[in-house]
């Protein structure tokens, strides 16, 4: 190719990659406009299901363009752990709205096919789709291992939710120490990863880069709050969704809900994957798993009690869901680095959990 076709082609790549993040940012428009059809009650419920769903799109790649940002001036651990946190947002405003709502069996559904989601659904499709890399081995671990920890906690009142009312309250005040454990261990495990991640940053040299630390930030809030916005849109539609579309509740919040309310996650890291950024791809999912398992699962728990009471009553299922989604990235983490077939094997994995969860059905 001569020097004429390669500028060609470069200025083709330039106009195709500006058309892109035009239509990216006429999308974004969308996400106030979901919000203001469902205040002014100007569309049916189906229409904005949908419509909530495609405008998480355009808010989780710009979520992923602002942690990258982030991680260019804080490292991939910190910036996997700022990702987390802001994306996890709509999770915790599609517990609050639904246990406000009395609908429990939704919450733990939603908050546990979240975790499966991001360990075996986004991180297999990260190893699969993106760029071959090293991971931070002792970052992953702790992350999986709070999952591991959380699964345990839980144990304890699930087993006696097997039989009788899930919902009765003497299995919620159960549930009242096992989520002040919870969040004892994350708080602690936290400050201990950051402050590494900080001095293992601290020694490395780096290039100022990429846009600055404040516009980084308040791009990621605003964007988060949108999201929070329009998954609160897309919880107070699903039970039509579920009519709609001849589904059981169950299944529809552990996969369908999961997964929207999870798409901030799952774009930005796929798309820093693709771009070679791994470390950073790989920390997304796995901060988001250990901060729903360690911190939101504890946190809506207590704060049930405004409205009602929620106990630690999961299923046999989701039980299963989240050891599996505990153990099975260890495994194939354990190199030390992202392989493609490990990718494979979680996608597997989830497939085979989102039989087993249509099978189950309602409790």
């Amino acid at each position: 190719m001569n020097r004429g076709e390669q500028g060609r082609s470069r200025r083709a790549a330039s106009r195709r990659s500006r058309r892109g993040v035009v239509l990216l940012a006429l999308l974004l428009l969308l996400g106030p406009l979901v919000v203001s059809l469902d205040r002014l009650d100007a569309a049916g419920e189906l229409t904005l299901f949908v419509l909530a769903g495609v405008a998480l799109i355009p808010l989780a790649w710009l979520i992923g363009e602002a942690t990258d940002n982030l991680a260019l001036l804080t490292g991939p651990g910190v910036g996997g752990f700022l990702n987390a946190t802001f994306g996890n947002a709509p999770e915790l405003i599609i517990a609050i709205v639904a246990v406000s709502d009395g609908l429990t069996e939704i919450v733990r559904a939603s908050l546990v096919g979240s975790i499966a989601g991001n360990l075996l659904l986004v991180l297999g499709f990260t190893l699969l789709f993106g760029q071959r890399g090293a991971i931070d081995r002792p970052s992953a671990y702790t992350s999986l291992g709070l999952v591991g920890f959380a699964t345990l906690v839980v144990l304890v009142a699930a087993v006696a939710g097997f039989h009788g009312d899930p919902d009765r309250r003497t299995l919620a005040e159960l549930s009242l120490p096992l989520a002040a454990l919870l969040l004892v261990v994350r708080v602690t495990v936290t400050r201990r990863a950051l402050r590494r991640q900080r001095a293992i940053y601290a020694s490395a040299e780096r290039e100022p880069e990429g846009w600055p630390l404040i516009g980084a930030v308040v791009v990621l809030g605003l964007a988060s709050a949108v999201t929070a916005f329009v998954t609160e849109t897309l919880v107070g539609t699903l039970r039509s969704f579920a009519d709609s579309a001849h589904l059981s509740e169950f299944v529809v919040a552990v996969l369908i809900v999961a997964i929207l309310g999870n798409a901030t996650e799952h774009g930005s890291a796929v798309l820093l994957a693709r771009r070679g950024r791994v470390q950073l791809a790989v920390e997304i999912p796995l901060a988001s798993s250990a901060q729903i398992a360690g911190l939101l699962i504890p946190l809506i728990a207590l704060i049930s009690w405004g409205f009602e009471p929620l106990a630690f009553s999961f299923r046999p299922v989701e039980l299963a869901a989240m050891g599996v989604a505990a153990a099975l990235p260890a495994v194939v983490l354990a190199p030390g680095r992202t392989t493609r077939p490990g990718g494979a094997i979680l996608l597997v994995a989830y497939a085979a959990l989102a039989v087993a969860f249509f099978l189950s059905g309602d409790r």
